[in-house]
């Protein structure tokens, strides 16, 4: 061995047995939206918090469009409760078919405020749904927000139910086809990543999404006209953790990564909220048409919505929409 060798190799060797090289885990985290949406931001800010928090001994990769499960934005918490990804942001929507109670924060018209929406993932709701998850192998760390889904489309203005008849609209997931289908439309379930070209071509008439989280950032606008600002539905986003990777850290650890996603969500809520209430103004501005409901307009999608939410009561289980709907008459 050379003598510049020689000093390399002695370097290492001292360095390794004084733990001054640290090698950090890089960790795997999976979402179902683009890379400008607040989803994605959310993520970042969580890496960016669990890196400094622990002095880059843990890193966290983001991959958005759930790259990762192939393009299925159903499959990504799957994998994380089977230990094969680490780290998931994702809708409560997306995780019902493994969960299907997860479903009882979207029924058509339960919310009608974001006191509403933050008693139920604050409170004894919130804790009921962890626990549920939980028992799929995933450890809910941070509730964070998608928003209330607001419908648009490129054939008319939608003012009442018989507006949407006929329809081809693409949805997320079972409840919302039900809901569509009460509505008289034609609904399609289809994966996120393949929904804007279909809109370009015409493959599906319009779809429904919240404004800050999906419709702004994913540019939705530019192949889309109409929008009515419904508010029939919200769906939260949560960010996950395998149960298998979070039993793997000690106590320090786990505050460590509970800190940051709480932190994160916190952040990516609040950019959420912000990017809503200014987003039908930029709507307007890249020349889409508001329409804004009357209370009796509400009403009556709310009258011709009542059966698929009594349907989803009954799946999802009436103890536990009993358990949201306290919490929301507390601040109602």
């Amino acid at each position: 061995m050379s003598g510049m060798k020689y000093v390399f190799a002695a370097a290492f060797s001292a360095a390794t047995a004084f733990g001054g090289i640290v090698h950090a885990e890089e960790l795997r985290l999976s979402h179902n939206t683009g890379d400008t949406t607040s989803w994605h931001k959310g993520s970042e800010k969580f890496s960016e918090l669990l890196s400094e928090a622990t002095g880059g001994e843990m890193s966290v990769r983001v991959f958005p469009n759930a790259q990762l499960s192939g393009g299925d934005q159903m499959r990504q918490a799957e994998m994380v409760g089977r230990g094969a990804l680490d780290f998931v942001v994702t809708s409560a929507i997306n995780v019902t078919p493994i969960a299907p109670e997860m479903a009882v924060f979207s029924l058509p018209y339960l919310y009608s405020s974001y006191e509403a929406v933050d008693a139920t993932t604050a409170g004894a709701p919130g804790d009921r749904m962890k626990e549920i998850m939980a028992g799929h192998g995933i450890v809910v760390l941070a509730w964070g927000e998608n928003g209330f889904r607001e419908v648009t489309n490129n054939v008319r203005p939608i003012k009442t139910p018989a507006d949407l008849q006929g329809l081809k609209m693409r949805v997320a997931g079972p409840m919302y086809i039900d809901v569509m289908n009460a509505l008289g439309a034609n609904p399609q379930q289809m994966q996120w990543a393949e929904t804007f070209s279909a809109l370009q071509q015409g493959v599906v008439d319009g779809q429904e999404n919240p404004i800050g989280a999906v419709i702004v950032p994913q540019r939705v606008y530019e192949v889309q006209k109409y929008i009515t600002p419904w508010h029939y539905s919200y769906d939260p986003i949560f960010l996950g953790v395998s149960q298998a990777k979070w039993d793997g850290w000690d106590a320090e650890m786990q505050g460590k990564v509970q800190a940051a996603a709480i932190e994160a969500m916190d952040f990516q809520k609040t950019v959420t909220r912000e990017a809503t209430a200014a987003g039908l103004d930029k709507l307007r501005a890249e020349g889409m048409e508001v329409h804004e409901p009357t209370a009796e307009e509400l009403q009556a999608f709310r009258e011709a919505t009542k059966a698929p939410f009594d349907l989803w009561s009954e799946k999802v289980g009436p103890d536990l929409v009993a358990l949201f709907q306290a919490s929301i008459d507390s601040v109602n």
